[in-house]
């Protein structure tokens, strides 16, 4: 799919919507190739990474454990300077770095997080579809190694490297289209 597709997607679904007058890259989830494209309106810098979405599959119900599909956008970004490794407890560094990579015993948050907002009412935002009151996240893991397979309880895990690299590309607002 071209951008200008997700774009108007965007468009068709969000009239009205101000989050892409101003030509932001925006982030686009492939949850079949379980792959992350950061999209620079002019192509000039696309970059993929390897992501793992939910081992339950895809849906935006609360209490599921599936990754939601949709139109979101970055509603905060959390960790900035913090270590390779920080992990994260109800958003709070917890002064521990994991140097672990096949982490399966737990579903630590770790180097960065970016909370995301669903865009779409009654789809993936509010009452019990909401993204946001679910705590879905783009993050880092303790647990690379299973990067690239759909391993996790909803939100979209990365190497911590590449959170950390996509972190420092993306501001509040930008959008994130998950199908």
């Amino acid at each position: 799919m071209l951008w200008s597709e997700l774009y108007n997607l965007v468009l068709d679904k969000l009239p009205g919507t101000s989050l892409l007058t101003d030509q932001r890259p925006f982030i686009y989830i492939d949850t079949r190739k379980q792959l992350l494209h950061w999209i620079d309106i002019d192509q000039a810098g696309n970059k993929t990474y390897s992501v793992s979405t939910a081992s339950n599959g895809l849906g935006n119900r609360i209490d599921s454990c599936k990754t939601p599909i949709g139109i979101h956008c970055i509603k905060q970004k959390i960790g900035a300077g913090e270590p390779l490794g920080m992990v994260f407890s109800a958003r709070q560094a917890t002064g521990r770095v994991s140097n672990k990579t096949d982490n399966r015993e737990e579903d630590e948050i770790t180097s960065r997080i970016l909370w995301l907002d669903g865009m779409e009412q009654g789809f993936n935002k509010g009452g019990d579809h909401d993204s946001s009151s679910r705590y879905i996240y783009i993050h880092g893991t303790s647990d690379e190694k299973r990067i690239g397979e759909p391993v996790s309880a909803g939100c979209i895990r990365m190497k911590n490297t590449d959170v950390i690299d996509l972190f420092d590309q993306v501001v509040v607002n930008d959008v994130v289209i998950i199908q």
